[in-house]
């Protein structure tokens, strides 16, 4: 952090540490894989401003038991982002879409924490807050447009491909 690099780490995904605690004393961006995260880490995450990340495809991939506290999280109104941690050995899974339906199911998000999961809680897990992650006046013109009835289709049914169409940096490609 003295050098200018925002801090995030992998605090609790195999077994309880302090790990979010410790994120939480530097005012760390994001506390990821947060399985066995307890109240004392949810308590510092909310003191420190710090999202807590969902990563559920490698929950579902190494069969883990222990779910994230989500009650907790919501308690302590600390914001939860939601992404796939694509990787060869945890999470072969590199679809946010799936990534969605997976929170809810194994992460117990409701649609609405999921939408919010993947935009304005994954900018601030970013530090991009001020210019991602939500349709806005002055906010770079990064998003998709699905082809759904309402959002909740998008996190219920991830064997379809629901993309309408794309605007990048405010162009639609």
């Amino acid at each position: 952090r003295a050098v200018g690099s925002p801090v995030n780490g992998h605090v609790a995904q195999l077994s309880l540490l302090g790990g979010a605690q410790v994120v939480s004393r530097y005012q760390g961006l994001s506390a990821d894989h947060i399985e066995y995260l307890d109240e004392a880490g949810v308590a510092a995450m909310r003191d420190g401003g710090t999202v807590g990340v969902l990563l559920p495809g490698a929950f579902y991939f190494l069969r883990e038991t222990q779910r994230p506290p989500v009650e907790l999280l919501r308690r302590y109104q600390v914001p939860v982002a939601v992404a796939s941690d694509f990787n060869p050995g945890t999470s072969p899974f590199c679809s946010l879409h799936l990534a969605m339906k997976q929170a809810g199911v194994h992460g117990g998000l409701t649609p609405e924490e999921a939408w919010a999961g993947v935009t304005r809680h994954a900018a601030r897990a970013l530090g991009r807050q001020a210019t991602h992650g939500q349709i806005r006046a002055g906010y770079r013109a990064d998003f998709v447009v699905w082809d759904a009835e309402q959002p909740v289709e998008i996190v219920y049914e991830p064997g379809r491909n629901p993309l309408y169409q794309r605007v990048y940096r405010g162009k639609i490609s």
